[in-house]
C-alpha cells in the first residue's frame, strides 16, 4: 500500500495519540506503510492550524508521559543483577542503557516543555522551594553560626 500523502483526520488523529503515548514522529512514521512520511506529517502541519495546535498538545502530553516514565525506569531493578561464575553482580550494561534512557527523556521532556521541564526551571523551582522552607538564608560571605572561620 503507498504511503498516504493527502490530509485525513482519522491518521491525524492517530499520530496524535501516538504521539502522546510517548512515541517518536519517526517511529510512528515507520510503524506501517499506511502512515504518511514525516515530511508529509511536517507540510500537514504548515497548512492546517488545526492539526499544528493539536500535534502541539500532543507533544505537550508526550512531555509529561516521557517524565512519569522516569520513575518506572529507576525503580525497577529487575534485570540489575546477574549471576557470573556463581557471583550476584551488578548488569553494568542494563544500569547503564536505564541511566541513558532516563537521561535521553529528561532531555527530550526539557525541550519540549522548557518551563515545566527545564534545567533552569527546576532549579529555580527548587531554590523557591528551599526559600519557602524554614531553612536559614546564609550569603556566601556571611560565617555559619557555630563554624569556626578558617
Amino acid at each position: 500500500m503507498p504511503r498516504q500523502s493527502s490530509y485525513n483526520q482519522e491518521t491525524v488523529d492517530k499520530v496524535c495519540e501516538k504521539l502522546a503515548e510517548g512515541h517518536s514522529l519517526r517511529s510512528i512514521c515507520r510503524s506501517d506503510d499506511s502512515m504518511p512520511n514525516m515530511s508529509t506529517i511536517f507540510r500537514w502541519l504548515d497548512e492546517n492550524a488545526e492539526f499544528a495546535s493539536k500535534y502541539a498538545r500532543a507533544r505537550q502530553v508526550q512531555a509529561d508521559v516521557l517524565f512519569d516514565e522516569l520513575v518506572d525506569i529507576a525503580d525497577d531493578g529487575s534485570n540489575d543483577w546477574m549471576t557470573r561464575n556463581g557471583y550476584r553482580v551488578e548488569d553494568s550494561e542494563v544500569t547503564k542503557r536505564s541511566q541513558l534512557r532516563i537521561e535521553t527523556r529528561k532531555w527530550v521532556a526539557s525541550k519540549l516543555l522548557p518551563k515545566k521541564y527545564g534545567e533552569k526551571y527546576l532549579e529555580e523551582a527548587a531554590a523557591s522551594a528551599y526559600l519557602a522552607s524554614d531553612a536559614p538564608v546564609i550569603a556566601p560571605d556571611e560565617p555559619v553560626p557555630g563554624k569556626p572561620i578558617l
